[in-house]
Formats: structure tokens, C-alpha cells, sequence
């Protein structure tokens, strides 16, 4: 397995990996100029940025066709997903070294992430799509309305939550 397949998936093609990186790096970018804008330290700086090609990019990576195949191949349980969602603990980074983004409010992104994880790997097969997306649009609506975060990271969660809920959870739609 080369670096690509890792990053990636197996058999991602040209225009996956492109539009993968292409959005990793102007997330990472966007991210970048917020946090030096915010002022922060260099390493809040360096954590921001790297959170940021990991989200932005992992958004597209894991809607992609080839890491749908890879993600929910045969084989593959709802263990295995919760598992991918529950090592998502960038909340925790930037609480770590971020000015303004504290505990409560990771812990709270975090539980939105893995509670929508759970609710949507338990619904019957049908439901998946529709929960996912409900699921989503509340823990946006709370981690955008009712927590708070430095304005330079309010990209965070509703990425964050692309990326694992929509993007990761839901296998390909072979109904068509």
C-alpha cells in the first residue's frame, strides 16, 4: 500500500486524490491566515493549520468513491466506524493549545461527533442517510449557536462533523 492508498484509499483516481489535497491545503490555508490574524502562538498556529488539512481534506477523502469502498468494504462493523470517529480527538488538541477554545467545549464536540456516530450506525440501513443528516444539523446548531469559540475557529466543528458523520458514515448509494 502506497502513501496515496493510506492517505486516501486504495484505487482513489487522479481526480479524488486532486480534489483531496486541493481542499486539504486551502482549508489548511484559510486556517493558517485566521490563526495568525487571532495572533496566537506559533506551535496554536501549527496545531490549527495541521487540524485543518486533516479535516478539510479527510471531508473529501471519506466522501470520495474509492474510500467508500475502502471504509465499509465487507467485513467492516459498526465497531470499526465508532472506532474511526471516537480517534478524532482534535477537539482536545485545540483545547490544549488554543486560546478562547476551552475543555467544555471539546468535550461537547466530541460527544456531538460520537453520539451522532452511534445514532446513525444503529438505525436500520434506510434511516442512516436521513439520521445522519438530522443528527448533523442539530450538532451544528449547537456547537455553532450555543458553544463558544474563538471566531478564527468556527470552521472547526461543522468540518469536523462533515467529515465524520456525512462524509465517513454513510456508504455509497447503490439504490440507483
Amino acid at each position: 500500500m502506497n502513501l496515496t492508498d493510506r492517505l486516501i484509499a486504495p484505487h482513489a483516481t487522479r481526480g479524488e486524490v486532486t480534489a483531496s489535497f486541493a481542499t486539504a491545503f486551502v482549508g489548511a490555508a484559510l486556517a493558517f491566515g485566521l490563526a495568525l490574524d487571532a495572533e496566537w502562538s506559533w506551535l496554536c498556529v501549527a496545531v490549527v493549520t495541521f487540524v485543518a488539512f486533516d479535516l478539510f481534506g479527510g471531508a473529501v477523502v471519506n466522501a470520495t468513491t474509492a474510500a467508500k469502498r475502502w471504509f465499509h468494504r465487507p467485513g467492516r462493523t459498526a465497531r470499526h466506524h465508532l472506532g474511526f470517529v471516537a480517534i478524532h480527538v482534535q477537539p482536545f488538541l485545540l483545547a490544549l493549545v488554543t486560546p478562547g477554545f476551552g475543555w467544555f467545549t471539546a468535550a461537547v464536540i466530541y460527544a456531538l461527533a460520537l453520539s451522532g456516530a452511534v445514532l446513525i450506525t444503529v438505525a436500520p440501513r434506510d434511516l442512516r442517510r436521513p439520521i445522519a443528516f438530522g443528527t448533523t444539523a442539530v450538532a451544528l446548531t449547537v456547537a455553532t449557536s450555543i458553544l463558544t469559540t474563538p471566531n478564527a475557529l468556527t470552521w472547526f466543528a461543522p468540518v469536523l462533523l462533515i467529515k465524520l458523520l456525512l462524509a465517513h458514515l454513510l456508504p455509497e448509494d447503490t439504490d440507483h
